[in-house]
């Protein structure tokens, strides 16, 4: 085998000592005059059990060992005096990551520091949003953020951006449709390629001189008039880089695929036709990729098996769909439509299990005992037949009532699903609440009315099988048996949160009145779930379950294994739906080369289709919530006037973020407003107050508000107190 670099090892830190460590660090460096027992330091940072207590008194006893801290008197402990004079260095650089706000100001975030750089709209230096730069770093100010200047654009994040045409008789610009695009795009007249005034178009970044205030542009492709469904789902796709149809030579080769299975093809498979097998997938799903098989063994075992559809039979790497699925890396799904990563006939036709139709998989089959003991396992190409396909709704009606078709085959594998699902939990999985907005649409695409979607019991069913397969078939490449290292393998990866951000959230949620447990990993999972469902129905549950999400490392694809935190997983990948996402399509053809006994492939040659398919998916959820924003906006485009009950889901220095009771919908009752008193924001207790009346705007508060105006362009709601 290949030699290969050691898999990178955790540090045996546990990450509630360290998310402790840097918050009372970062506490005495933002209070360096003040002195604190360590009672009051606990407090603070939320170490309320006796466990996390008495870390808090080792921390002090290390950071005074290390005079990062002192014990000025008996007991209390302040910033050692000496740290007071540390300054950022001058000309030190950074490289790092644009977040570009509208105002022209923009923050750097950088794997190199702990802390964002702000970057005043000034020292940009023509850097946009998501730009890979380097940063000359100032001397850090006594109580101020860490500031520096753009120095140099690395890599342009793109160069291709939606808006609308703003022609003059001499020239025009592009009115970027995107918040974080800061300035509008210079058109020379010859260059509008036969668009028109108020147009909404797709334009290629040419240049940006030194010199000049505005990048200059050339139109690529007229998309049509602002408003029409059709131009505004395309205007998202464009805006994230998404293609708006197949290559031809894509077309061409997948109109060449022979849908006929082979006699031969099925003599190399194991035959799962006669075994009772069901697919669960929402209504309006086209593309059906997973399917459940179930016997009851005789000897009193159960035998479940994971069917996924065959994509890396039809697929052959290199080929030009291969070449198109690995640009877009992922289905879209969009409110109204789903792009998907390969053409219709493989997507919705080939290899879609379909009910009653023989079909080509790559499966997982497990026997387990009651409590879902795994006695055996069994990984390979095989051939199904599904006898029914279940929505949702149907297999939940199955689950409730013990009635309905396979109901035998149904309530058995919930039963063990329910069971895994507890044991997962049990091991430290956090349960992320996730609440999807679904709209109904008129035949034009307009929202005429919108709710959220509930999960139950056969979306669980279904989930734990998923992951089931996913760990299982991870730790069959990657566990290091023996001598012998892992070869080469796609992994899902979530890295454990950041010690000072998870600090800073539990401060967060202390001051709301929640308390989290830093102990353990395991205990921390308990806080964060008990967290969410002492939140779950009050103002402030989506603000507290987003910080969260964004208190965590981002889920992504890598050749390194770290384990995924949030799953509590030691080994874990994607393997269950290669119909849409090119990095399942990927773990198929690795599992059956290795399963074939050949070599390990080269890792840094998949270290880049994990790369790229991390970055594509990641545009794919922006577009998502970019089209459900849009719908939303049009939703309460002819309400405006109407009066709706919210809850208050965030507070700023220019407004109240208020969302829509039902619908989600979430828009700004701005500051000034507000012109009964003068209000001003207190960040540290998540209000808003009158100066002169003492009136509270608060965190969680219910509100009535009317609908103000609405800018369907930017995709902006404002809302005025009813």
């Amino acid at each position: 085998m290949a030699n290969r670099k050691k898999q990178p090892r955790k540090s045996k830190t546990k990450l509630g000592r360290k998310a402790l460590i840097a918050g009372i660090h970062s506490y005495f460096i933002e209070n360096p005059f003040s002195s604190y027992n360590h009672k009051q330091i606990a407090h603070v940072v939320g170490a309320h059990d006796v466990a996390a207590k008495n870390m808090v008194k080792e921390i002090l006893k290390v950071l005074t060992e290390n005079a990062d801290i002192e014990e000025h008197k008996r007991g209390k402990y302040k910033l050692n005096p000496a740290k007071l004079s540390e300054q950022t260095p001058a000309n030190s650089t950074i490289t790092g990551k644009v977040d570009m706000k509208q105002t022209g100001k923009a923050y750097v975030i950088s794997d190199e520091l702990s802390d964002d750089v702000f970057i005043a709209s000034n020292h940009t230096g023509h850097a946009l949003h998501n730009d890979m730069v380097k940063v000359q770093l100032f001397p850090r100010r006594k109580g101020h953020k860490l500031e520096g200047q753009i120095v140099e654009i690395l890599k342009r994040a793109k160069t291709h951006f939606v808006g609308t045409i703003d022609k003059s008789p001499r020239f025009a610009f592009l009115v970027c449709d995107s918040n974080t695009m800061p300035v509008d795009i210079f058109i020379p007249l010859a260059d509008l390629k036969g668009a028109k005034n108020g147009e909404k178009v797709v334009v290629r970044m040419t240049e940006w001189p030194d010199h000049a205030n505005n990048p200059f542009g050339e139109v690529e492709k007229v998309l049509g008039r602002p408003g029409d469904n059709e131009v505004e789902m395309q205007a998202i796709l464009a805006e994230n880089d998404f293609p708006l149809s197949f290559p031809e030579a894509a077309e061409k080769e997948a109109e060449k695929i022979n849908i006929k299975i082979s006699a031969e093809e099925i003599k190399n498979r194991r035959d799962f036709r006669k075994i009772p097998t069901f697919t669960i997938d929402p209504v309006d799903a086209k593309d059906y990729d997973d399917a459940i098989s179930y016997q009851r063994l005789e000897n009193g075992n159960h035998e479940v098996g994971v069917h996924i559809a065959d994509v890396s039979y039809y697929v052959k790497a290199d080929g030009a769909i291969d070449q198109e699925a690995y640009n877009r890396g992922t289905s879209i799904y969009l409110v109204d439509r789903v792009i998907p990563m390969l053409p219709e006939k493989l997507s919705n036709n080939v290899c879609s299990l379909r009910p009653n139709e023989d079909k080509l998989c790559f499966s997982a089959v497990f026997e387990m005992d009651h409590e879902t003991k795994i006695i055996s396992e069994w990984f390979g190409k095989t051939i199904i037949n599904s006898q029914k396909r279940f929505n949702y709704d149907e297999a939940q009606q199955v689950i409730e009532t013990g009635e309905g078709e396979m109901k035998e085959q149904v309530l058995a594998v919930n039963k063990l699903a329910e069971k895994l699902k507890k044991i997962r939990f049990q091991k430290g999985a956090i349960n992320f609440h996730t609440e999807e907005v679904k709209f109904i649409l008129d035949k034009k695409g307009k929202p005429i009315d919108t709710y959220v979607k509930v999960q139950k019991e056969a979306n669980w069913m279904i989930e734990d099988f998923m992951l089931l397969a996913n760990r299982r078939v991870a730790e069959k490449i990657g566990r290091q048996r023996g001598k012998v290292l892992p070869k080469t393998f796609v992994y899902r990866i979530h890295d454990e949160p950041s010690p000072e951000k998870l600090s800073k959230f539990t401060q967060f949620v202390g001051r709301l009145g929640y308390k989290m447990s830093l102990g353990s990993e395991r205990s921390l999972a308990k806080s964060f779930n008990d967290l969410f469902s002492q939140v779950s129905g009050r103002g402030e549950e989506n603000l507290v379950e987003t910080l969260a999400v964004r208190t965590m490392a981002k889920a992504e694809y890598s050749t390194q294994n770290i384990g995924h935190y949030g799953l509590a997983f030691k080994y874990y990948t994607h393997f269950t739906s290669p119909i849409r996402r090119y990095p399942d399509l990927i773990v198929h053809r690795l599992l059956e080369r290795y399963l074939d006994k050949k070599p390990t492939v080269n890792e840094a040659d998949y270290e880049a289709i994990c790369k790229h398919s991390s970055e594509m998916e990641r545009k794919a959820v922006e577009a998502e919530r970019a089209s459900i924003k849009l719908k939303q906006v049009e939703f309460l485009a002819d309400r405006i006037g109407e009066e709706f009950d919210g809850l208050i889901s965030g507070v700023s220095k220019y407004g109240i973020f208020v969302e829509l009771k039902g619908n989600k919908c979430e828009g700004m009752v701005r500051l000034r407003d507000l012109d009964d008193d003068f209000y001003y924001l207190d960040e540290e207790n998540y209000k808003v107050i009158g100066h002169r009346s003492g009136n509270e705007f608060k965190l969680g508060d219910p509100i009535r508000i009317r609908v103000k105006h609405i800018d369907i362009r930017k995709k902006h709601l404002d809302y005025e107190l009813a």
